[in-house]
């Protein structure tokens, strides 16, 4: 293979950027991608690119995209190899911060066989390595936080706002850092990388090494000297600022839904910003249960309603309305029982981005008068006289009258004790039980 058609496979695999390798374009993957869509693109470029499957002219291509097919799985397949390489790309796998990597791999020469990037490939942009420093990640960190909602405003909708503060690149050294032409010296600490190794617990007694970001220069690699540094931001970069956000929570939203405010997270010098993500918190209700789009409710009549049917309002709905109901005497299923459910279609919530709601289930307690109610003798009279009579009484050879408790806890079924247990005379007597004679 000719040096020019190595140069047209390194571009191939570097998307045009030498000094920027992207595993995921190597596998032909999102940023985003899940594990199994790592593993089945890594097995289908595998295959497609073994040498044994090629001829002896392509078997050189064949081999350098094979490593970097390889070796972009072997990162994105290991979640923390994976989280390192979002964070810093591969300058975190240099000699000296591998961040886990197999000892006996040589990166800087893997990728000089893969892409060119140093040595004996001869290169592109002269072939150099790419500057030391961490690689930045192209988009910042989201911030999640809870927010929560009463089901009234999930009903009818809600938009509010609150202040936010937030860091922002300074617009005195446009994220520098430093004086404008002062020029930054490497951080000492970290050797330019912008990372450390740190210990982190975890139990009691039990730590491991991971890679953090280096508190002296806060992951630049870089640092200005003091009267080198931006009178402003004093060299952070970034300045806190006051922001006033608005928050718009469509009607018909459940909890869990996410409410993103897109770019409005800290800003860092040469990122994207991150979101800020509210997760709603639906807060009980008093009166009110929600099942999907559907709400149901307890509501009570009195046995004269019950028996007689009623038209009145029975209770309030989330957006401050009444709800009236019709139920007539003769509705064609008599009384309503206690615990009868009467179901009133469309006033339950409604349907996000549509005119379209659930449905509202009343759930009917039927209350009875108190003891008062029946202490003249006539009402009685009354009553037995329009009631329907009582079944048949139950015959049976004995029958035994019994005495009974009113008021009676439910709670209480089952909770009483088995009775003392048989105890034999002759052994409470110290004796031994005996067989009769015969």
């Amino acid at each position: 293979m000719t040096n020019s058609q190595l140069n047209c496979l390194k571009l191939y695999f570097l998307e045009a950027s030498p000094n920027d390798v992207d595993l995921y374009a190597v596998l032909g993957l999102s940023r985003n991608a899940s594990k199994a869509e790592v593993k089945k693109a890594y097995h289908k470029a595998a295959l497609s690119s073994h040498p044994d499957k090629v001829g002896e002219s392509e078997r050189a291509a064949a081999e350098i995209k094979f490593k970097s097919v390889s070796k972009a799985y072997e990162i994105l397949s290991d979640d923390d190899k994976r989280e390192l390489y979002d964070a810093r790309g591969l300058s975190a796998f240099e000699a000296g911060n591998r961040g886990g990597m197999d000892a006996d791999v040589d990166l800087e020469d893997l990728l000089a066989q893969m892409f060119g990037m140093g040595g004996g490939m001869g290169g592109m942009n002269g072939g150099g390595p790419r500057p030391p420093g961490p690689r930045k990640p192209s988009r910042g960190e989201d911030e999640e936080h809870p927010y929560n909602v009463t089901l009234e405003e999930l009903y009818k909708g809600k938009t509010t706002k609150f202040a936010s503060k937030k860091n922002v690149i300074c617009s005195l050294c446009k994220g520098r850092g430093g004086k404008e032409k002062s020029k930054p010296r490497e951080c000492v600490a970290c050797q330019g990388r912008g990372m450390q190794q740190g210990l982190k617990s975890v139990g009691p007694g039990l730590v491991t090494q991971e890679t953090v970001i280096c508190r002296s220069c806060k992951g630049t690699g870089s640092i200005y000297r003091d009267k080198d540094r931006c009178k402003k931001c004093k060299g952070e970069r970034v300045v806190e600022e006051k922001k006033v956000l608005e928050i718009y929570i469509p009607r018909g939203s459940k909890e869990g839904d996410k409410i993103v405010l897109e770019g409005e997270a800290d800003q860092l010098p040469d990122q994207e910003p991150g979101s800020i993500i509210f997760n709603l918190v639906e807060a009980e209700h008093s009166t009110f249960r929600r099942a999907g789009p559907d709400l149901s409710a307890e509501v009570h009549v009195n046995l004269s309603e019950a028996l007689c049917g009623f038209s009145r309002t029975l209770i309030k709905h989330l957006d401050g309305r009444g709800i009236h109901v019709k139920h007539p005497q003769n509705s064609g299923n008599g009384p309503l029982q206690p615990r009868s459910v009467i179901k009133v279609p469309g006033e339950g919530m409604p349907y996000k981005k549509s005119e379209l709601r659930g449905d509202l289930y009343l759930i009917v307690n039927v209350d009875f008068p108190d003891s008062t109610w029946l202490k003249q003798d006539h009402r009685i009279e009354k009553l037995k006289e329009l009631l329907p009579k009582p079944e048949d009484t139950i015959h049976a050879e004995t029958v035994d009258e019994v005495e009974y408790v009113e008021n009676a806890n439910i709670d209480s079924f089952g909770a009483g004790n088995e009775g003392d247990q048989w105890e034999d005379e002759d052994e409470e007597d110290g004796g031994q039980p005996q067989c009769a004679q015969q």
